[in-house]
């Protein structure tokens, strides 16, 4: 989340809302480790990475829609899910991601 802090805020700051995707459980091989945060700014720019490209899009997507309706959502990417060989997810692992919006009004 370090690595996004700075992204968050400055949405914050401006008022707008960002989508917050963290990774909160890895099964089996997984790109990247529980705590790896990716944000999505109101205008589209990213910051940080939750799987280091394989379902970095899916998220991407995922994020936005969470921005817009405020409402979180775990999601699960993996070799079970119909869609992993889709989005790119080969690696033999999976992921659990929460999505959430931040904004001023998230309650605290």
């Amino acid at each position: 989340m370090r690595e996004v802090l700075a992204d968050v805020m400055a949405v914050w700051r401006a008022g707008g809302t960002a989508g917050v995707a963290t990774v909160v459980r890895t099964l089996r091989s997984a790109p990247r480790l529980p705590g790896a945060t990716m944000t999505v700014a109101p205008d589209g720019v990213v910051a940080g990475s939750v799987s280091g490209g394989c379902v970095e899009a899916a998220v991407y997507e995922l994020a936005r829609e969470v921005a817009d309706t405020q409402r979180p959502t775990l999601r699960r990417y993996g070799v079970g899910s119909d869609d992993a060989f889709d989005i790119g997810l080969t690696c033999g692992g999976e992921l659990d991601i929460f999505v959430e919006a931040v904004s001023q009004r998230t309650p605290r």
